[in-house]
C-alpha cells in the first residue's frame, strides 16, 4: 500500500471491505467481552456491528459521512475493549 487514503479516496469496494473488517473486529470484541462477564459492553459492540454490516451498501456508496462516523466510533469503541487493562494479552480484536 503506498499510503493511508480518506474514505473519500478509497472505492467503494474499498470501504465495503474497510466496513466488512470493522465489523468483524467488533464482533470479535463483543464475544470476548461475553466471555470476559462484560456484556453491556458486549451488545454494545454487536448492535454497531449489526448496523455497519446492515448499512454497507449504502454506507459505501452514498453516506460517505455517515460512514466515516460509524468508522469513527467503532474504531473507539474497540480500542477502549482493548486498553481497558494494561496487563492484558493482545487479542484479534485490532488486525
Amino acid at each position: 500500500m503506498k499510503g493511508s487514503k480518506t474514505i473519500t479516496q478509497m472505492s467503494v469496494r474499498e470501504r465495503q471491505d474497510i466496513l466488512a473488517a470493522v465489523a468483524d473486529a467488533l464482533e470479535t470484541s463483543a464475544k470476548e467481552a461475553m466471555i470476559e462477564g462484560n456484556p453491556s459492553f458486549a451488545a454494545n459492540s454487536e448492535n454497531l456491528a449489526l448496523t455497519i454490516r446492515g448499512s454497507v451498501y449504502g454506507l459505501a456508496n452514498n453516506d460517505l459521512k455517515a460512514a466515516e462516523i460509524l468508522l469513527q466510533q467503532a474504531m473507539t469503541l474497540i480500542e477502549q475493549f482493548r486498553f481497558r487493562d494494561p496487563h492484558r494479552p493482545e487479542t484479534l480484536t485490532l488486525h
